[in-house]
């Protein structure tokens, strides 16, 4: 069964170049008011030089006390990695392990999201 189709972009791009070509005869001189109050806003603000260094030197000390204050869960946690390449199945151990490093790169990016804007 053949359904018409019909072009609508053709009208339809008529109709909003014509309403452009009304709203830019229609264009309302501001004499420089936009750029004078653009002008006096207040410059954007900056992260401090010190931010970066610090957030890293958390992490390496978060990921150092973790390691001091658990040798063997890194023990477990490295040998089912391997386990895991080698196709063992997985144990709920090694999902929480995969969602606390899912978890930290999450927050990670978040940190990174966060300073670029």
């Amino acid at each position: 069964m053949n359904t018409p189709t019909i072009d609508t972009a053709d009208w339809l791009d008529a109709a909003l170049a014509a309403a452009g070509q009304e709203h830019r005869a229609a264009y309302v001189a501001d004499d420089g008011f936009t750029a004078r109050v653009i002008g006096r806003l207040p410059a954007a603000p900056t992260l401090p030089a010190w931010r970066r260094p610090v957030i890293v030197l958390l992490w390496l000390l978060a990921g150092a006390g973790a390691v001091v204050s658990m040798p063997g869960a890194f023990d477990d946690a490295f040998r089912s990695g391997v386990a895991l390449l080698v196709g063992r199945p997985l144990g709920l151990a090694d999902l929480a392990l995969l969602l606390v490093l899912c978890g930290a790169a999450a927050w990670t990016s978040l940190v990174y999201a966060a300073r670029a804007n």
